[in-house]
């Protein structure tokens, strides 16, 4: 390269950058728009909120933050709007004039303050940031009356601004006073006080156990979902007005001297928040007022009917909720049994061969934990008096077993017992008590009885459990009729020698398919009991399907009656000895159908 073109180079590369150091200084930035009204301003940065207006009853609304919460200080102390407010100032800090009118042009008009509406401003605004003050100042409305003349104190600017920052300015204090009748966010308490016309129930939060107890007027144990949805739609309730203060002295016609229900949350002795309410207006409302804060407000009518019922609807209706880190389950009564946990969170029975079904143990936990009282038949009850609901000699026990050190039983039962049978308004019914309680109840003798009554009942529901291809041969009989199928490959079945007819392939890989899967549901019988013919409907005449596998494997099922839930009963041999259950009505219309079985078969 010679030193002409070096040159050209040079100069071509400094133009270059002349270009772009000049585009970028000055043409590349776009102009600065307008600055907005308050430099510096920070909405979260605000502590206090003034309003002045001529309109306003008081003149004066004033909010201050406290505790990262807004508070009415003027003219009422109460919780302030916390949205309503951040809203406002939210505004204030993006708020940029549509005009500004400068002093130079305030000069050249004489008289242009009074035509603004600045000499006596209806409304000012006044924010404190920091410790330092700001104070708005807003006149008359333009022609068109979108927009509002402004002015800050210490400026002698004058702002054009969008009208619509007035509607954001509260009309009467009731505007920004929050309209929550309670927060229990953040709020401490273990215990519920409600006196209702005399009535006192009080409720108690046990840490321990993290459960609710009713102290008052009995020891029972609470409901608390129910109480839990009770509070939720306290914690909802919206105020519908705010009494004027002119009525507020007329306690005694709102009926809040005394009120006529009163529930006060508290932290050990000490109230947290005390809520009274007196009596309804013709709009369906009830007057309401807190503890401390000098207003009283009306709330809907409706939300304190579960507050004022009977001290029976707090009771837990749940006869016991199943013991956490359970280990063993023993169950006395006609045939005795003991469900335990094996160390690789298993279930068995005892020394019993067959396998407990992980989801048997639970329906049965769950049953155990769904037993409902219909009926507190009893609260104090002696020992002596246990007799007379046969629950001296119970028909069945249930004993929990946990891993919890001695003593500790995770507030629950370690027993409970079942007794005598009745009827009551809730149908027929048996008498029941908890080894913890001093007391009787009765739950629906149905429910009772659909708990397992041996351990048998907890055997895993799998009757079958091979894979289609694993099935070689099935041979149906009934009677002197027989259909035997054979596999002759894949997804291939021909029928055996001695069968006759028309075998539908599609049909019979179905069926070996679902044969495969059955399950029990459930199992009625075991044993001496399951070869109960007569019971259970099997005779000579049963259809009997022999199952072989590849591998050697036999099983055969015979089918017999039908249950009183319309499920046809079937026998099979199980670890040596006959089990009977009931098999899926569903499969077995099939099987009739695919194998062509003769009419009159079970």
């Amino acid at each position: 390269m010679n030193a002409k073109n070096t040159w050209t180079w040079l100069v071509v590369a400094g133009a270059l950058f002349a270009f772009i150091f000049f585009f970028e200084r000055h043409w590349g930035k776009p102009p600065p728009g307008p600055p907005p009204l308050l430099p510096g301003f920070k909405a979260a940065a605000i502590t206090r909120v003034v309003v002045f207006s001529d309109t306003l009853p008081h003149r004066e609304i004033r909010v201050e933050l406290t505790n990262a919460n807004w508070w009415m200080a003027l003219p009422v102390a109460y919780p302030a709007q916390k949205s309503r407010i951040e809203e406002l100032l939210a505004v204030l800090e993006q708020l940029v004039p549509a005009t500004t009118i400068t002093p130079g042009e305030l000069q050249r008009r004489p008289g242009m303050e009074q035509e603004f509406g600045m000499e006596n401003p209806p409304t000012s605004l006044v924010v404190q940031q920091d410790g330092v003050v700001t104070t708005i100042k807003f006149g008359r409305r333009t022609a068109p009356g979108d927009q509002v003349f402004a002015q800050i104190v210490g400026r002698e600017d004058i702002y054009v601004l969008d009208a619509e920052l007035l509607e954001l300015l509260p009309a009467s204090a009731d505007d920004w006073r929050d309209r929550a009748l309670v927060d229990f966010r953040g709020l401490q308490f273990d215990t519920i006080n409600i006196t209702n016309a005399g009535r006192v129930i009080k409720l108690q939060f046990e840490v321990t156990n993290k459960i609710w107890r009713v102290r008052q007027p009995l020891p029972a144990r609470a409901d608390g979902a129910y109480l839990l949805t009770m509070l939720q739609a306290l914690q909802s309730t919206s105020v519908g007005s705010f009494v004027p203060g002119e009525q507020r002295a007329d306690i005694d016609t709102l009926g809040l001297q005394p009120p006529e229900l009163s529930v006060a949350f508290a932290q050990g002795n000490v109230n947290t928040v005390l809520l009274q309410f007196g009596k309804t207006n013709a709009a369906g409302e009830c007057y309401a007022r807190r503890d401390g804060w000098d207003s009283i407000v009306t709330i809907p009518a409706d939300t304190l009917v579960p507050w004022r019922q009977e001290f029976f609807a707090f009771r837990d209706r749940q006869l016991l909720a199943v013991p956490r880190g359970l280990t063993a389950v023993e169950v006395r009564g006609a045939e005795n049994f003991t469900l335990e946990r094996t160390s690789t969170n298993q279930w068995r029975i005892g020394s019993e061969k067959f396998p407990v079904g992980s989801d048997r143990v639970q329906e049965f936990l769950r049953q155990l934990g769904g037993l409902e009282i219909v009926e507190f038949v009893k609260d104090v009850v002696s020992t002596q008096e246990f007799g007379l609901y046969g629950l001296t000699s119970s028909v069945r026990q249930v004993v929990f077993k946990t891993a919890a050190p001695a003593g500790d039983t995770n507030g629950g039962p370690t027993l409970l017992e079942f007794g005598s049978r009745s009827t009551n308004s809730a149908g027929e019914i048996i008498y029941a008590r908890r080894s913890d309680e001093a007391s009787v109840y009765a739950v629906r003798l149905a429910d009772f009885q659909a708990l397992p009554s041996a351990g048998w009942q907890l055997r895993d529901e799998q009757v079958c459990n091979f894979a289609p291809s694993e099935l070689t041969r099935l041979l149906a009989r009934k009677g002197s009729w027989t259909r035997e199928v054979v596999r002759s490959g894949t997804n291939s079945w021909t029928l055996g020698p001695a069968s006759q007819g028309v075998l539908d392939n599609v049909c019979t890989a179905e069926m070996v398919f679902h044969l495969g899967q059955v399950r029990a549901t459930p199992w009625v019988a075991r044993g001496a009991a399951a070869a109960d013919d007569a019971r259970f409907g099997f005779g000579t005449n049963s259809l009997t399907l022999a199952l072989e596998t590849k591998t050697g494997g036999k099983m055969e099922l015979q089918f017999g009656g039908y249950s009183s839930a319309k499920y046809p009963y079937a026998r099979v041999t199980l670890d040596g000895e006959p089990w009977v259950f009931e098999f899926p009505s569903g499969l077995h219309s099939f099987l009739l159908s695919c194998l062509s079985v003769p009419s009159g078969a079970p």
